[in-house]
């Protein structure tokens, strides 16, 4: 039986959510084909948690684990941490140089997915429609009347490197521009302001089964707050989340057609979600979530469930494929 560590929490302000996706993931994993381990990552601390007693430092020189004297050494990896350093890369290229197998995309894809300012250029570069906008990074001088005045109100002010809406803000009044300013730089070093864009927002899920990628049905996404911010997506009640979406057959066609295609071309692995604002006219890409939640309340295992999978057999499928 091979020894699946399932990584999670990590160093922002996604942690409580991460811990929540791999406790869901150390649930629902086919015990009858892999062992999990439960590992807790915080800064320098990296632990392994047993459903009893104390928790046991990994050893970070090769990534294993001494069990009473025994020592651990890890199959795979069920990368279960959003925001850094799971979804930026760092940890794949720590992986990378162990040749350990995880479930996540790549270095290149992580990195390039979790930079919205850089993302949202590779996406441009295939015609692919984005929202206007400007990027900062900290200490840069900027002038809120010029960007105001091009971009409109309300903006979205965005840490240029995170995930959940940690740290966005959207701004109707200049009165709070700077404040949302402070607000993103506390989250990351470069900020991008955009548009706003009225819209229905969707979601489209994928993952790879062996070699066929499979696409979920899309998902309608109505915030009852002014957008779907962090409370929205993880408080009850908070949002709507319309799946199987209603939408046009060529439509519900083109997103999925754009998202499978995007899929290859970023060279994504494991399950990844693409979101997307939709116009009366046009399209909008909003971002890729090369690792998006797995809790009780996320939105891609509602799509599994509707496309017919198990929240077993979708955690299952992921790792199955880091040793087909």
């Amino acid at each position: 039986m091979k020894n699946i560590a399932i990584v999670c929490g990590g160093n922002s302000g996604e942690y409580d959510i991460s811990l929540s996706t791999g406790r869901i993931v150390y649930k629902h994993i086919d015990r009858s084909k892999y062992k999990p381990y439960l590992v807790v990552i915080r800064g320098q601390d990296w632990e392994y948690f047993p459903e009893e007693g104390a928790s046991v430092f990994i050893n970070k020189s090769n990534f294993s684990l001494n069990l009473n004297g025994e020592n651990i050494i890890f199959d795979g990896v069920f990368n279960a941490i959003h925001g850094t350093p799971g979804e930026d890369g760092k940890l794949q290229g720590y992986f990378d140089l162990l040749d350990i197998p995880y479930t996540s995309c790549g270095v290149d894809t992580s990195s390039l997915s979790f930079n919205k300012f850089l993302c949202n250029h590779f996406i441009q570069s295939f015609g692919i429609k984005t929202a206007r906008s400007f990027s900062f990074v900290k200490g840069e001088n900027f002038s809120q009347d010029e960007i105001l005045d091009n971009l409109g109100l309300p903006v979205f002010v965005k840490p240029s490197g995170s995930g959940s809406s940690v740290g966005v803000s959207k701004v109707s009044s200049p009165l709070f521009f700077q404040k949302a300013i402070e607000k993103a730089f506390e989250e990351d070093h470069r900020i991008i302001i955009e548009e706003f864009i009225q819209g229905r927002e969707i979601t489209c899920g994928l993952v790879k089964r062996a070699q066929e990628l499979l696409v979920f049905p899309l998902t309608e996404i109505i915030s009852q707050n002014d957008f779907f911010d962090y409370e929205a997506k993880y408080t009850h009640g908070k949002a709507s989340e319309i799946t199987p979406a209603e939408l046009p057959e060529d439509v519900e066609a083109e997103i999925k057609t754009l998202s499978s295609f995007l899929f290859r071309q970023m060279d994504c692995k494991g399950f990844v979600r693409f979101d997307y604002i939709l116009t009366k006219t046009d399209l909008y890409f909003l971002e890729l979530n090369s690792i998006p939640g797995m809790t009780e309340s996320s939105i891609l295992p509602q799509q599994a469930k509707a496309f017919g999978l198990s929240e077993k057999e979708l955690f299952t499928m992921v790792v199955d494929n880091l040793f087909g």
